[in-house]
């Protein structure tokens, strides 16, 4: 639901060294496959003292992410791991099957301005999702953006747009390269033609539009200095500006920073009726502040409403001076609740309240409260009067996900989407006063999804506490104890692994392979104190449920050691390297994408890579230090010790978790490996965190990992 507004996503800038890295090709170490040169880094003298450790970090000079000699590491790096990858005899056919299987015609969630109906479109064959407009939802819309026209590679993405009130105008941002820094346009939807705005310095933020559309809020960082035109620096806070369309962004007003505290950042949201600017303050993924200004008060005050850091507060919608919130406030696991800022000392009245299950998301819409609540990792929604009267439950094509309801307090219009593993995306209108509901479109993919079986299971983690795991498979298969299965998890930062389908992970399990998903602490299946409960010196809890759920596949006779792989990315990245060191016995292969891995220095690379702290903790804190320094995957590397077969993927773009991260524990990995099995470190060009990448090199790049897994699991 786009109610909340999480104006955060996650995680970049450097700390360089004097430390010159020299890369030269060397054997593997004593037992390893004498086929496989690994190209090992030279390694620094450098140390950094935390709390009276001495503790080495003889790759600080990667973090150089410029210098010729990183660069020359990626490149001796991927001349080692492409051609090895390539030369796998099924990953030809794999690759072949994944483009099969994708070439089907998909849709997102439709948006309603001003009478029009806006969604992205891709016909099964195109690199990026194109932009459509249209007056009717049963015609067939116009191209309005088509990215795949931005660049010969395909490589710029349409990152996100946001509509203006009467329909007429679309600011849309582009990601070059799969970076994370924007850049917003604003187009004429009548014409298709851009005009010439051009807003830039921007990271993770949405634009909201003056109700007049002639203007809009967004924020961004401050320039950098000495910096060239239009070059900001994310080692700073983000300030609020307002942007009048058709003059430069050098005449945009700054309205609002924070400057009290130095790591808070504030994101705007205009109300629908114009009168309100909410203020979203975020330092974080537990707690944040929530402001606002009255711009009928020529006073220009803004008020602190919620600006104590106890819980989280999301503004949905409003009538009048009454708010509706969702809060974490006195729930765990959240409700919904209001506040009348005309008399805010009347405090706050509850309008749904807390239930067993976790509160994922909420919306305002038409005067109704729309609820979505996971229970046992799947999704449930319900509709609420702004009284707290229930209406009804939204009935749900089955046990899947569901998400959008996007919130307009104008109209009880809204479209919603439904997933899982067995079941394609399919889009729904919704009419949240009467409940009927409209089939918008459904994707229809090529594969026998019949064919598949999907059982959940709860298993006890080390310290006994009952975690669920989704396991999805061919209906024949039987439980030998030696089926290839690939275990996934991610673990943190409130998210929760809801069921969704994936063409790669149908591919795998037409392969004959077991798909298992494990709903970690560090996620939100089961509110806050489930997420609470995998952060900071609580993290090690995440490890060992994912170690629980491997030892749960084999003690069942899904699987054996020598047939289990496991993979993650980004903070999954981390759960797998982690877990890598920790039981490498119990893995034949690991894929750890993009991954935190230097633990004591991932606060350094931005100022949002800092606000993870809120889940990781801090190496400045000697306690946090301690336990980050347990299990920080660059930091735990054993001499000699046989680790699976690994491949580590990352991208030279990647600005919010950094590319060092992987180089480092790559080098000592692949330094320290005890016997024959290959780590490979595989460094993708012009792409950066995940978001934005093009059809074909998410093809290529998912055709690597499991023609890695057929040879290493042994599938024939």
């Amino acid at each position: 639901m786009q109610n909340f507004r999480f104006f955060s996503l996650i995680w970049i800038a450097l700390v360089l060294s004097g430390c010159t890295g020299v890369v030269e090709t060397v054997q593997a170490p004593p037992g390893a496959d004498q086929s496989v040169a690994y190209p090992q880094a030279a390694r620094s003298d450098h140390k950094d003292m935390y709390f009276g450790d001495s503790v080495a970090d003889p790759y600080r000079w990667m973090e150089d992410l410029e210098s010729p000699e990183v660069a020359g590491f990626v490149a001796a790096q991927n001349e080692v791991a492409i051609p090895y990858l390539a030369s796998i005899p099924a990953r030809e056919r794999i690759e072949k099957r994944i483009d099969e299987l994708w070439s089907y015609e998909s849709y997102r969630l439709p948006v309603s301005e001003g009478g029009r109906y806006f969604y992205r479109r891709n016909d099964g064959t195109q690199d990026q999702d194109v932009l459509y407009v249209t007056d009717d939802l049963s015609a067939e819309g116009r191209v309005l953006i088509d990215p795949n026209t931005f660049s010969d590679d395909a490589t710029i993405a349409l990152s996100a747009f946001s509509v203006s009130p009467d329909g007429s105008l679309v600011a849309y941002s582009t990601s070059d390269g799969g970076s994370d820094w924007k850049t917003w346009h604003v187009r004429n939807v009548a014409t298709g033609e851009d005009l010439d705005d051009l807003i830039q310095g921007t990271k993770f933020t949405g634009v909201s539009w003056d109700r007049d559309s002639q203007g809009f809020y967004y924020s961004r960082y401050p320039w950098l200095d000495g910096g060239a035109e239009g070059e900001a620096d994310d080692s700073m806070q983000v300030k609020i500006y307002h942007h009048v369309v058709g003059k430069p962004q050098s005449a945009d007003k700054m309205v609002y920073a924070i400057t009290d505290h130095d790591t808070r950042s504030p994101y705007a949201q205009l109300t629908e009726d114009g009168r309100y600017l909410l203020i979203s303050a975020f330092d974080g993924y537990q707690t944040n502040g929530l402001y606002y200004r009255d711009l009928s008060d020529p006073s220009g005050e803004v008020v602190r409403l919620f600006d104590d850091w106890d819980a989280l507060y999301y503004y949905l919608g409003n009538d009048g001076s009454q708010f509706y919130l969702y809060t974490t406030r006195d729930a765990p696991n959240a409700r919904v609740v209001s506040i009348d800022v005309a008399d805010p000392n009347g405090g706050l009245r509850e309008v749904v309240a807390e239930q067993d299950e976790a509160l994922e998301a909420a919306s305002y819409i038409g005067g109704y409260l729309v609820t979505s609540y996971i229970k046992d990792a799947y999704s449930k929604v319900s509709v609420y009067q702004r009284d707290g009267e229930k209406v009804r439950d939204v009935d749900m094509p089955g046990i899947g996900s569901a998400y959008g309801f996007s919130d307009k307090a104008s109209s009880t219009e809204t479209f919603f989407g439904f997933q899982s593993y067995t079941v394609p995306p399919s889009f729904y209108h919704y009419d949240v006063a009467s409940g009927e509901r409209e089939l918008f479109r459904a994707a229809k993919v090529d594969a026998d999804l019949d064919a598949f079986e999907v059982t959940q299971v709860f298993y006890r983690s080390a310290d006994g506490t009952k975690v669920p795991m989704f396991i999805i498979h061919r209906s024949d298969i039987e439980l030998s104890g030696d089926n290839p299965t690939l275990l996934y998890g991610y673990g943190g930062f409130n998210v929760s692994q809801t069921p969704r389908f994936s063409v790669s992970r149908t591919v795998w399990m037409e392969m004959g392979g077991v798909m298992a998903i494990a709903n970690l602490r560090g996620g939100g299946e089961y509110g806050e104190a489930w997420h609470e409960a995998g952060t900071r010196l609580q993290k090690q809890n995440v490890f060992d449920d994912f170690i629980a759920a491997a030892e749960y596949l084999v003690d069942t006779g899904y699987t054996s050691p020598n047939k289990l792989a496991i993979q993650g990315g980004s903070n999954g990245g981390l759960l797998v390297a982690a877990v890598t060191l920790q039981r490498p016995e119990l893995f034949a292969a690991t894929l750890p994408a993009v991954g935190v891995l230097d633990m004591l220095r991932y606060h350094t690379a931005s100022a949002n890579a800092r606000q993870w702290s809120s889940d990781y903790g801090l190496s400045e804190v000697e306690e946090e230090y301690r336990a980050l320094r347990a299990y920080s995957p660059v930091h735990n590397v054993a001499q000699g010790v046989c680790y699976p077969p690994t491949l580590i993927t990352t991208a030279d773009r990647d600005d919010r978790v950094v590319p060092w991260h992987s180089f480092k524990w790559a080098a000592e990995m692949q330094r320290s490996q005890g016997c024959n099995n290959p780590i490979l470190l595989r460094v993708e060009t012009r792409a950066g965190h995940g978001a934005g990448k093009p059809r074909w090199m998410i093809i290529e790049d998912l055709a690597d990992k499991w023609a890695f897994l057929a040879k290493h699991l042994a599938m024939e």
